[in-house]
């Protein structure tokens, strides 16, 4: 089978291009074709045979005078021309879209049903009904609904996207007529990384019968792995706002007898480098068995995301190594994190929560350590291969029918 892979960035970047980029590695596996389609960038680490990809377009802190050109970021005539090349030189039986709006954006829809190709997309996050794709205004640190019944006028009056008026015109304006002209109807299937997901989409105006909830997988390269715990508790992850990196360093700052490790990247990375604390150690960004290692030697790892956290890798990698995970309750999470069994959950953006449970986990030693155990025997049900099995399951019908819904 011949599969077209779309996501806006094409190299390791956040949770959406792991998932992209392990799931394209099985598929190969299993003896599946597969090429990418997406944003030119030098960091890119996958493509396709033509070596096409959309020219590279910043959204996040270019000037006013840069982004006043909106149809660029709404509909890309270069994007539909480019992905048509390639869905003519490789055939694909069906595409499978991640992020793409803004910098591919919604265009690359109308040429893939024109040449009656089934799609289907996975749902990393809101974009289908909320603007700015998170729920979450980052400016002043707020989950938002405001666009419920499609008002997305709402996102304009609130600056939503980047604290920017005139963004967040753009978003409003990229929701408002791709509803009005029915245009994600044209993709066959969505994938709802977590119910709590799904169940927004519907509360939001979205068909639930093509929504369908299959969460996240987690390779188990690393699962056979034994680690010796030491003594620190571990953030990893993008460091920024909606993540709750204010909040963890207070806590961090309150415990001073807990040492806590940090690895990221991210808008407030310089803010970690100076907190200059002595039980903090910043050591990055890290990737592959080095970050493995420091998931699996940590008494527990931290998630105190303030936002509707979908479904995180966080979460997944650390089960994988049998660590607890100390886990906001919100979002996706709870989904993932059975509490007071194999990690504990605390209200988001609870200072005082996080930090009893810290303490708790950090005075009763044993007491993670039976976590750890519990943590080990949740992998099977996150498998890569049962990931694949219910992806066919979902794809094969559409293949049968030839072609996307009109």
């Amino acid at each position: 089978m011949k599969i077209l892979m779309v996501n806006k960035f094409l190299y390791h970047r956040g949770g959406a291009e792991t998932y992209a980029f392990e799931l394209a590695d099985y598929l190969r596996q299993q003896g599946h074709d597969v090429q990418f389609f997406g944003m030119e960038d030098s960091r890119n680490v996958y493509g396709n045979e033509l070596n096409l990809n959309v020219s590279h377009v910043e959204f996040r802190g270019v000037s006013l005078r840069q982004v006043t050109y909106p149809f660029r970021i709404i509909y890309s005539r270069e994007a539909r021309q480019k992905i048509r090349q390639v869905l003519q030189d490789f055939q694909p039986d069906y595409v499978h879209l991640n992020n793409i709006n803004f910098q591919l954006t919604p265009s690359i829809l109308y040429e893939i049903h024109a040449q009656g190709i089934p799609m289907i997309q996975t749902l990393h996050d809101f974009q289908l009904v909320c603007p700015n794709h998170m729920m979450y205004r980052e400016h002043d640190t707020t989950i938002c609904e405001k666009c419920k019944g499609r008002r997305y006028h709402e996102c304009v009056r609130h600056r939503c996207i980047h604290n920017s008026r005139v963004k967040s015109l753009f978003g409003a304006v990229e929701g408002w007529l791709y509803h009005r002209l029915r245009t994600y109807e044209m993709i066959d299937a969505f994938i709802a990384p977590s119910q709590f997901l799904a169940d927004k989409m519907v509360a939001f105006g979205e068909d639930r019968r093509r929504i369908h909830t299959i969460h996240n997988f987690i390779k188990r390269d690393y699962d056979q792995m034994q680690f010796e715990k030491q003594d620190y508790f571990f953030y990893f992850g993008r460091l920024s706002i909606q993540k709750g990196i204010p909040t963890l360093l207070r806590v961090i700052r309150s415990l001073p007898e807990v040492p806590f490790l940090i690895a990221g990247g991210g808008e407030l990375e310089e803010e970690v480098k100076q907190a200059e604390l002595d039980n903090l150690k910043f050591v990055g960004f890290k990737t592959g068995e080095e970050l493995v290692k420091l998931i699996g030697e940590a008494r527990a790892t931290l998630l105190p995301t303030e936002w509707y956290e979908n479904c995180p890798m966080a979460v997944l990698e650390s089960l994988m190594v049998g660590t607890p995970v100390i886990g906001s309750r919100i979002g996706g999470i709870p989904e993932l994190v059975d509490h007071e069994v194999d990690g504990l959950l605390f209200p988001a953006a609870d200072e005082a929560a996080l930090r009893q449970q810290v303490q708790r986990l950090w005075s009763r030693p044993e007491t993670a350590a039976a976590m750890a155990v519990k943590a080990r025997q949740k992998v099977e049900a996150f498998s890569i291969d049962t990931y694949g099995e219910r992806l066919m399951n979902l794809v094969t019908p559409l293949l049968k029918n030839g072609r996307s819904n009109p």
